[in-house]
Parts: C-alpha cells; sequence; structure tokens
C-alpha cells in the first residue's frame, strides 16, 4: 500500500505536539508490512524538507504554510495531480482539514486525523475580529469538507469522537478512535539548577491557549496559598504574557519557556504533582508525560481529561474557583511516598507498541 502523508504542520512548526504526532504516525506506517509512506508538503525553495518531500515548484514562506488562499492553492491546484502521479492508495491529513479538492484520484482513499474542533467551537487568539471571524468561516468549511470527503476519521480521544459526531452527525459511521502516542522520556534527565527552582512545587504546562484556563487556575491558587502557607510554588511552563498582567509578578510563580526534552522530563520528575485545569481538552499529552516518570496529576473534569486520566487521580469542575481552592488546600500538605509504578503503568498505555497496534487495525480498514 503506497500512502501519502500530509507533512504540511513539519514545516510550520517541527517541535508542535501536532508535529511529534505526525512524526509517531510516519514511524508506524513504515513499520507496517507492504506499506511505503511519501510525504507531501509546501516550502520555500531552498528549505531541506523539499529533500525528503513532494512539495510544488512554487515557494511559501513556512508562517504562510496554512493561509486559506496557499491551502487551496495546495490543495486543489498540487496535490490531485501529485496524487495520481505518485500512485498513492491512501492519502492522511494530519491537522483536522486540508484533503485534497475534487477531483479525487481513482482508486485513493482519504483518512483524516481530527484532533479537537476547538477552532470552530472556541475563541481563538487572532489580530483582530475580522481575521478572527475569515478564519472560523473559512476552517469550518475546510472542517466540514474533509469529513464529509474522509473514508475513516481518526481522532485521539472518544471525547474527539463524540464533538465530531455531536457537530456533524453524518460522518459518525466513519470515526475511530486513535490515542495519541506519548513516548515518555528516554535518556538522563538535564540539570535544572541555574533555574534555581524551589525545593517543592506543582507544575502547569502549557499557557498561551484560552482553553488552558490558567488565569482561572493561578488566581485559585494564589487564593489557596494566601489561605494555607503549605500550598507550594506553582511553576508554569510557557510564558506570563499570555497571564494577565496583575498575576506576572505573584509570589512564587515562576515560568520556563524553550525547554528541551532532558528540560522537561527533569521538570516532571521533580514536580510534586501536575496540574492540568483546561475547560476543553482533545488528549492532555503533559497528563501522559507526568504519568510516565511517575509523578501524580490532578485535572479538570468534563473533557478527555477524564478518559486519559488515572481513575484515582483528584478531579475538579474547571469553573468553581472555590471547589478547587478547597482540593488545592487538601492535596498542600506533603503526601507520603507512593508506588509510581501503577502511574507508569496506565501511561503505558499510551506508548508505541500500543500506538502501532491500533494503527494497524485502522490501516487494515482501509486495504
Amino acid at each position: 500500500m503506497r500512502i501519502g502523508l500530509d507533512y504540511r504542520t513539519v514545516g510550520t512548526s517541527p517541535h508542535s505536539g501536532i508535529s511529534r504526532q505526525v512524526y509517531a504516525l510516519e514511524d508506524a506506517l513504515q513499520h507496517l508490512p507492504d506499506c511505503s509512506v511519501t510525504r507531501f508538503a509546501v516550502a520555500p525553495v531552498n528549505d531541506p524538507i523539499r529533500q525528503h518531500a513532494q512539495c510544488p515548484a512554487w515557494s511559501c514562506a513556512a508562517t504562510a504554510m496554512h493561509q486559506p488562499h496557499q491551502r487551496v492553492r495546495f490543495e486543489a491546484g498540487f496535490l490531485p495531480k501529485a496524487l495520481r502521479r505518485e500512485q498513492i492508495d491512501l492519502y492522511i491529513s494530519t491537522f483536522n482539514m486540508g484533503l485534497p479538492l475534487p477531483p479525487r484520484a481513482p482508486g485513493v482513499r482519504y483518512a483524516l486525523l481530527i484532533h479537537d474542533l476547538f477552532q470552530i467551537t472556541l475563541k481563538n487568539y487572532h489580530a483582530n475580529r475580522l481575521k478572527a471571524l475569515l478564519y472560523r468561516v473559512t476552517d469550518y468549511l475546510s472542517i466540514a469538507y474533509a469529513l464529509y470527503a474522509a473514508d475513516r476519521v481518526w481522532t485521539p480521544s472518544q471525547y474527539s469522537a463524540d464533538e465530531a459526531a455531536r457537530l456533524f452527525p453524518h460522518v459518525a459511521h466513519k470515526i475511530r478512535v486513535l490515542p495519541n502516542q506519548v513516548d515518555g522520556f528516554s535518556g538522563v534527565p538535564a540539570d535544572l539548577s541555574t533555574y534555581k527552582l524551589p525545593q517543592r512545587f506543582w507544575l502547569l504546562v502549557g499557557t498561551r491557549e484560552l482553553r488552558k484556563n490558567v488565569p482561572w487556575f493561578v488566581d485559585a491558587w494564589q487564593q489557596a496559598r494566601a489561605h494555607s502557607a503549605e500550598v507550594p510554588p506553582l511553576v508554569l511552563v510557557g510564558s506570563l504574557d499570555h497571564l494577565p498582567p496583575e498575576q506576572r509578578n505573584l509570589p512564587g510563580l515562576q515560568a520556563l519557556n524553550g525547554l528541551n526534552d532532558a528540560q522537561l522530563h527533569s521538570l516532571y520528575l521533580q514536580a510534586e504533582r501536575l496540574w492540568q485545569p483546561s475547560y476543553a481538552e482533545g488528549f492532555g499529552l503533559p497528563v501522559i508525560e507526568a504519568l510516565s516518570v511517575g509523578t501524580p496529576v490532578a485535572v479538570a473534569s468534563g473533557t478527555s481529561l477524564d478518559e486519559i486520566t488515572p481513575p484515582s487521580a483528584p478531579r475538579f469542575a474547571p469553573d468553581n474557583a472555590q471547589a478547587l481552592k478547597k482540593l488545592m488546600i487538601d492535596l498542600a500538605h506533603p503526601q507520603p511516598d507512593a508506588d509510581p509504578q501503577p502511574l507508569k503503568a496506565w501511561a503505558a498505555r499510551y506508548n508505541r507498541e500500543a500506538y502501532q497496534k491500533r494503527l494497524a487495525e485502522l490501516i487494515e480498514e482501509l486495504r
């Protein structure tokens, strides 16, 4: 089977969570018997990605790859002919949309990876209201078309699957769950002594997106800390610029940005607990990463975090600040050392072996 893989996100943001799943998908496909993988992307003229991906002759800046007119140029003007030329049997789009526009090459089937649908259900960051409206409309139309055209729709969680079926009931029969691959960490954790981290701290990963609910969480943490001196300092992975100005210099609050895997590994190991307060989450990568090293977690309820988190983990409503404050105070007292193996075993259900096994089942459906 000749499989085409949408590689555009790798060119745009090679270290993003979506790109990490593209790498996992590519690796898993290459290990399937009788399968070959061809990458399809757009890139600047001298970009190294052109050496191992099928790209149109025209150039496109990495930051412009997902602009509507560039997408139409690629998906209508280049991709259908390229799929025919490369004799692709199955083409996989990896970012919620992006399937080729008609006409479809004879015999080719389409799979669509839907990470979540928040770009059409929630407010997102844009330069102005007109741009926000433009992207909301074009994103909706692109996703609706891709769901219609796809032979299979893969989602990383049952929550995302249910959301897709709720918003687009006519595609429910196509939807399958393909949980994300989370490899955990290998190698030696980095030395973080230069960051002067506190001896005890809680951890929160990701600050940019509104749905991460970080300002609300920080406010509850500040109140809990004022009530109990046992509440540990809070370390954020991300930028303080995404918080309101009045929160950026709070005592006990520290932000780290631009960390590599070895540094993240060490940070997860040193954290007393990871908190994930998102009110909308399609999977929840930091939760599995924390569990993979045996670090306890506490998560907001109501989305995919319910299904990817061990039943024993503390949960809180993402809009009940008083309940969260009480939970923080309850969990602030130093806990006796617990066996980390059950947490690591839970995380292992999302490892490379589990991912490849599930993907093989889904590819077999499409042979």
